[in-house]
């Protein structure tokens, strides 16, 4: 196919692909429709509906371009086209995967988050993944439920998979040409157990920790080639405007929503270290930008195997990431942990969320129970559980002053984490006000020793552009 076939206007075409629940084949869709439209030459770009992390990482291992994400809650209406629009532009196609299935979001009964509310907003058509295993007629009512369930939300068709057999196959063809004439069935996909995605706690292993991520992005796009018509599908999309769909209620937003760099003192642009390697690599790609965008330089480094830090930091930014499977080679890499530590005790700022947040406690112990000793920072111990300690949207307003700006700052982020605390928190201070989906969340959120700042919620910078720029200012100004 030529690239003209898909660009005859300054806008790319797009789609958002989205599941009837998690679980259904929405990623693997996603996945390997990105790599068949990479494979023909086309730019693709991908995005994440939501705040996950894992899933962005392979789009880019398919597509050969950083993915982002894309979340009307915790970004707003706004934040997020300027997103979406700004890294859209110059693609041949836009591919957004979907999260969980499609209408769930935010709340039980509120659009916001959801897989949905984003394809109005962005002005997607929307190409419904549905798990038919063991279903014939069944399969076009659950269709039939999803596409009127919401009548002004638009499709671009249906793919069915999981089908047992050819035979089967066949059928649901016929179900869905009798049932549901008026619908565009694209593809009835066959079952391929082989092609499933190893996962583990957290989600789907990383892009960089499956060593056979990059062979079954292959398999994935053949999977897609054999049974959809690829070409015809992305011929059938109108282009799409980059100002995006309709827009909606924006939670309270500080701050420029560009991020533009702050007048910062003369010396140079402060050096932010980067945690980033197998054991933190959970990052928004968005926050990155905004912390450039606000005149840092970002410097790169391993926790795992650099002997030191980089020379010449201003700050540091953990992210989180799996230090629970990577404890034993933290603990052995004394010479980072000392430079950690002291890096911390000088004053200058550090920002820590979720597994660097466990990273700058005393000790973390495994999923085996075995503990191992961390920087100390903070005189907390972090013990792994067997299921989730905590899971969802969090709003936060900090209650002091810190390296995010003045009391009062608010930011939307996201908390899921296996591990918990160990007893008390002692005498250091809680500095966010955190409130979950149904309020206020008890105990203390955010904790705050000299210039180190560490929480479990991983924050989005564009629900709060100035915080970015805060943090820019205090890297300056603790040179």
């Amino acid at each position: 196919m030529q690239r003209a076939l898909l660009s005859p206007s300054s806008h790319p075409r797009g789609l958002l692909v989205a599941g009837t629940r998690s679980g259904c084949g929405k990623t693997s869709v996603a996945l390997g429709l990105m790599r068949a439209l990479a494979r023909r030459g086309l730019r693709v770009q991908a995005f994440k509906a939501g705040p996950d992390f894992i899933d962005p990482g392979h789009h880019a291992l398919a597509t050969g371009e950083p993915s982002h994400n894309l979340d009307d809650w915790m970004c707003g209406a706004a934040g997020t086209r300027e997103v979406f629009a700004r890294h859209a532009a110059g693609a041949d196609v836009a591919v957004v995967e979907g999260v969980m299935g499609l209408f769930d979001g935010y709340a039980a009964t509120d659009a916001a988050g959801s897989s949905a509310s984003l394809a109005r907003l962005l002005g997607l058509p929307v190409l419904l993944v549905a798990d038919a295993a063991s279903m014939a007629r069944s399969a076009a009512a659950m269709v039939g439920g999803y596409l009127s369930f919401e009548p002004d939300l638009r499709f671009c068709g249906v793919v069915l998979n999981n089908a047992g057999s050819e035979s089967h196959a066949a059928l649901l063809r016929e179900v869905m040409a009798g049932c549901l004439p008026g619908t565009r069935l694209w593809g009835v996909l066959p079952r391929r157990s082989e092609l499933a995605m190893p996962s583990r706690h957290l989600g789907l292993v990383t892009a960089g920790d499956d060593a056979g991520a990059t062979a079954r992005l292959e398999s994935l796009a053949d999977w897609i080639e054999s049974s959809l018509d690829v070409d015809a599908l992305m011929r059938s999309l109108p282009p799409i405007p980059l100002s995006g769909g309709p827009g909606g209620d924006d939670p309270p937003r500080q701050g420029s929503p560009e991020g533009a760099a702050p007048p910062l003192a003369a010396g140079g642009s402060p050096r932010l270290g980067v945690a980033r390697d197998a054991a933190f690599c959970f990052y928004y790609a968005e926050n990155l930008r905004l912390f450039e965008a606000a005149g840092m330089e970002l410097v790169p480094f391993s926790p795992l195997t650099d002997g030191a830090l980089p020379e010449g930091l201003d700050g540091l930014y953990f992210g989180g990431g799996y230090p629970e499977l990577h404890a034993a080679a933290l603990a052995a890499n004394a010479g980072m942990l000392a430079g950690v530590r002291a890096f911390c005790a000088s004053g200058r700022p550090v920002l820590a969320e979720c597994g660097g947040f466990m990273y700058l406690m005393a000790s973390l112990a495994d999923l085996s129970g075995n503990e191992h000793a961390m920087t100390g920072v903070f005189p907390f111990r972090a013990a792994m559980s067997e299921r989730f300690s905590a899971l969802g949207y969090r709003q936060v307003t900090t209650l002091t002053d810190t390296l995010l700006g003045p009391a009062g700052t608010r930011l939307r982020g996201h908390e899921f984490h296996y591990s918990r605390i160990l007893g008390e928190t002692g005498d250091v201070p809680g500095v966010y006000a955190a409130a979950g989906r149904k309020g206020e969340l008890p105990g203390r959120h955010g904790f705050l020793r000299g210039g180190t700042l560490g929480s479990y919620v991983h924050l989005h910078f564009a629900s709060c552009p100035q915080a970015a720029e805060a943090f820019a200012r205090a890297c300056m100004e603790g040179r």
